[in-house]
C-alpha cells in the first residue's frame, strides 16, 4: 500500500476487528479510533506488524481524564513511516481500576511513555518491565493529572466575593 488512504485502513481494520473497533472519526484528518481494553495490544500488533500498513513507529502514548464519566482514555499515536499515515487509538478505562496491558511488548519505546502515564495518571500498565515514577517523588500521595482536586484554593481571600462587592 504506498499512500494509503483512512478509508482503506478503517476497511482493513473492520475486516479484522469489526466490532471490536468503534467511536471512528477523522478529527483534522487523523483516523481515531477506539477499542476494549482486552484487545488493545491485538490491535496494535496488527497495526505494527501488518505489511500493508505497517505502523512502525510509536509517537506517544498519554492520557486524559474524563472526571464526569469516571473514566480514563489512554491515547495511542501512531505513525506508519512506510505509508506516511497517521493513526490515534484510545482506550477507555475505569478510573477506579486503570489497568492495561503494556506494549513495550511491541515497542521498547513504550516502557518511558507507559512510566510517564502511569506518574501523571495512575494507569497500571501490566506487564510493564519497571513501572515506577519517572518525574514526580516516589511517595508522591496523587497522580497530578487526575481532575480529583478542587480546581482552586477555597481558602484565598483574594477571590471572596465580599471583597469585591458581590
Amino acid at each position: 500500500m504506498a499512500k494509503a488512504t483512512n478509508t482503506e485502513l478503517v476497511d482493513l481494520l473492520g475486516e479484522k476487528f469489526g466490532e471490536q473497533l468503534f467511536d471512528v472519526s477523522e478529527p483534522y484528518g487523523l483516523l481515531t479510533f477506539s477499542t476494549n481494553k482486552d484487545k488493545v495490544i491485538d490491535v496494535l500488533s496488527f497495526l505494527k506488524e501488518n505489511g500493508k500498513i505497517n505502523f512502525n513507529f510509536l509517537t506517544d502514548i498519554t492520557a486524559v481524564h474524563y472526571p464526569e464519566k469516571e473514566k480514563i482514555a489512554v491515547v495511542y499515536h501512531l505513525h506508519s513511516m512506510v505509508s506516511g499515515i497517521r493513526v490515534r487509538l484510545k482506550v477507555f478505562l475505569h478510573e477506579n481500576d486503570p489497568r492495561l496491558a503494556s506494549a513495550t511488548v511491541l515497542w521498547n519505546g513504550a516502557n518511558w511513555m507507559e512510566r510517564e502515564t502511569y506518574d501523571f495518571f495512575g494507569v497500571k500498565f501490566e506487564g510493564h518491565p519497571d513501572l515506577r515514577r519517572i518525574l514526580n517523588v516516589d511517595d508522591l500521595p496523587v497522580h497530578p493529572m487526575l481532575k480529583q482536586y478542587p480546581l482552586e484554593d477555597p481558602n484565598r481571600v483574594d477571590k471572596k466575593d465580599e471583597y469585591f462587592g458581590r
